[in-house]
Formats: structure tokens, C-alpha cells, sequence
């Protein structure tokens, strides 16, 4: 995405600013005064799947929400890094440069896993693991004949410098956005489908998130779920057919310090349907953990 070009109508661009923190250029949204939430996007979205979420949190919270490396607006300085370990590294400096102490994380589908991952970074480097809410984490694998497959179709897209602009190109933008977003199991008006289809029709956008799917590699990390030391709350949409409720449930069996809610009529960008319920059970869940009212 292009700042001088698209930010001016992006949701929320009135909190935007860019830090470069090696070896990117980030695009970060930040409002709100009090402890801080760090908002992680899954792979293929942006700082405007918080458009009416964070808002509201930034009534009651300091919140920062990056674009991850080469998706949205954040300038990837190599797209060598869009790994889980080297993303989170990367996403743990830009903290640390900034003087953000995350009490909490808010992350959504894959950013769930990089907020487990810098949960366990913090407790090497000796300090308290941040609170980890997941709204429909990714926390499992492809199953049957997409486990190998779609690892592989990934890694050889990605490998391909023609993919991204076969990708960005092709029928109507808007058109393809609804399929995408319908085939999630959620339910999203025009605004938001715009705001993908924009997403989608950006080939830089396209090919670091081709990248980032071509290096992850989350079985080191789920093979340790039952050491995570952070409380956690997942919510997962019983509609998502991204990634199905089973995938948090089953992950939430193995963390220690771990509380399920199923969200009867949300799929998978539950946040987005309906930010203001979803607000209300972060809220409520961290004023049990902080000892802050909601």
C-alpha cells in the first residue's frame, strides 16, 4: 500500500505514524493512555481489521497496532524475515525501541502464534509474559491432503516474482474479496469488503504474505503449548471456516492458564462483525487478570 496514495481514507489513519525499527519501515496506529495492548493481524490483513475495535479499547488502554512486515503499509526491509521466530524478533525490537511493555496482546488467527512466541521471549529475557487474548487462533494444522499441499503451493508461489502480480490482477477486485471473506464462515458491508479488495489488488501487500505463508513453521511452538506461562483468553467464532473452533479448542486443552468462549453466530473475523461484544469480553477478562474495571 502506498502512504502518500491510500492512507488518507484508511480507517483510523489519523493514528498512523512510521517508525522505522531495522530492518523495517513500520506503519503503526497508536491512541489511548493507560497500560499498554499490542494488536497483532493475521496473514493477509492490516491495521484496518481493528478499524472499530480499537476505538474502543483506546478508551481505557494505550493500543498499538502494527501492520506486520510487508503487508498493509509497513515497508519490509528484507522479506527474508516473515517467519514466526524472526517476525516476532522483529516485532519484539520495535517495542523495545519504542518503550512499549505490552501488559497484554490482542492478536488475531497467525498472530496469535507470534503473540505465544513473544510471550515465551519474554520470559527468557526475564520478564513478565504479556496476557494473551486470541480471537480465533491459528494454532493448528492444515489437515489430510492441504497439510502437504498447500505448504508446498506456498513455498513455490512465493519463490515465483510473477505471483503477486497474477495475484493482484484477475477478475473484479471487489468480487473476489466476498468470496474470500465469505469462504471465512463472516459476514462483513461494503466498507470492510473495499478494504480487502484494495488489500488484495496491492501486490507488495500480496507477496510478503505469500512469504510469510511459504516460512511458517509453527510445530516447535505448538509442540511446547502445554509450557506457555501467559494466561490466555481465546474466542472462537463457531461459524469460522478458516480456522475451526476445534483448532482453539484443542490448543486451549494444552495451555495451562487458559479460558475458551464460543461465539455462536461470528466466524472467523469476529472482531469485525461485532467489535463492540468482542471489546466487552476483552475488557471483562482483563479486569479479572489486571485488577482494572472495565
Amino acid at each position: 500500500m502506498d502512504w502518500a496514495r491510500d492512507l488518507a481514507d484508511w480507517p483510523n489513519s489519523a493514528m498512523s505514524r512510521r517508525i522505522v525499527a531495522p530492518p523495517h519501515q513500520w506503519h503503526v496506529q497508536e491512541a489511548g493512555t493507560g497500560y499498554t495492548l499490542l494488536l497483532l493481524h493475521g496473514a493477509g490483513g492490516s491495521t484496518h481489521s481493528w478499524r472499530d475495535l480499537l476505538p474502543i479499547l483506546a478508551k481505557r488502554f494505550h493500543v498499538v497496532a502494527p501492520d506486520l512486515p510487508g503487508q498493509g503499509f509497513t515497508r519490509a526491509g528484507t522479506l527474508r524475515r516473515c517467519g514466526l521466530d524472526s517476525m516476532t524478533e522483529d516485532i519484539k525490537t520495535l517495542c523495545a525501541m519504542n518503550g512499549w511493555h505490552p501488559r497484554a496482546i490482542v492478536s488475531h488467527s497467525a498472530g496469535s502464534a507470534i503473540a505465544l512466541r513473544l510471550s515465551e521471549m519474554q520470559v527468557r529475557d526475564g520478564h513478565e509474559p504479556s496476557r494473551i487474548i486470541g480471537l480465533n487462533p491459528a494454532l493448528g494444522h492444515f489437515e489430510g491432503i492441504a497439510g502437504w499441499l498447500f505448504p508446498a503451493m506456498a513455498k513455490l508461489l512465493a519463490l515465483n516474482p510473477l505471483t503477486s502480480r497474477l495475484f493482484s490482477a484477475g477478475p473484479p477486485r471487489t468480487a473476489r474479496a466476498a468470496r474470500l471473506i465469505e469462504s471465512t464462515g463472516s459476514r462483513l458491508g461494503p466498507d470492510g469488503l473495499n478494504l480487502y479488495a484494495r488489500l488484495i489488488a496491492d501486490r507488495d501487500h500480496v507477496e510478503a504474505t505469500l512469504q510469510m505463508m511459504s516460512q511458517w513453521h509453527i510445530d516447535p511452538l505448538l509442540g511446547r503449548l502445554d509450557r506457555i506461562t501467559s494466561p490466555c483468553l481465546f474466542l472462537a467464532g463457531a461459524r469460522d471456516t478458516a480456522v475451526p473452533p476445534r483448532i482453539a479448542e484443542c490448543a486451549a486443552t494444552r495451555i495451562p492458564d487458559c479460558k475458551l468462549i464460543l461465539l455462536p453466530d461470528l466466524g472467523h473475523l469476529a472482531h469485525e462483525e461485532d467489535p463492540k461484544g468482542i471489546a466487552a469480553l476483552i475488557e471483562d477478562w482483563l479486569a479479572a487478570q489486571c485488577g482494572v474495571a472495565p
